[in-house]
């Protein structure tokens, strides 16, 4: 390397990486506002293959349910287990301490009497 070039870029300040974490987040907020600006016509696309005679079946039942998901969220789904029919619960775990100077005879339960 030429002894010029090296002493420029030694002599250049680096970026500090907070600068890059910001350049990132004000470069994802800006795609997300350009992709928003383009709401309306997604929509009126969307609308118009729902309704569109060409358009196979499950084309159009898919841009129906895009519109439904965008206007009205998608619906909550119910968590099943292997059985059928069966809806999965939630189960509470609860972690007790129990300090060992309070323990009987090296039982951790009886502290918690």
């Amino acid at each position: 390397m030429n002894e010029e070039i090296a002493s420029e870029l030694a002599s250049e300040p680096s970026r500090p990486p907070a600068a890059r974490k910001t350049s990132r987040a004000r470069t994802l907020t800006e795609i997300r506002s350009l992709a928003r600006s383009h709401t309306r016509t997604a929509l009126k696309v969307l609308v118009g293959i729902m309704r569109s005679d060409d358009a196979t079946p499950a084309v159009r039942l898919s841009a129906a349910n895009a519109i439904l998901d965008r206007g009205w969220g998608k619906s909550a789904q119910p968590i099943e287990s292997g059985e059928e029919g069966a809806v999965e619960s939630i189960h509470r775990v609860e972690r007790v301490i129990v300090r060992p100077d309070n323990a009987v005879d090296g039982d951790p339960a009886a502290s918690n009497v």
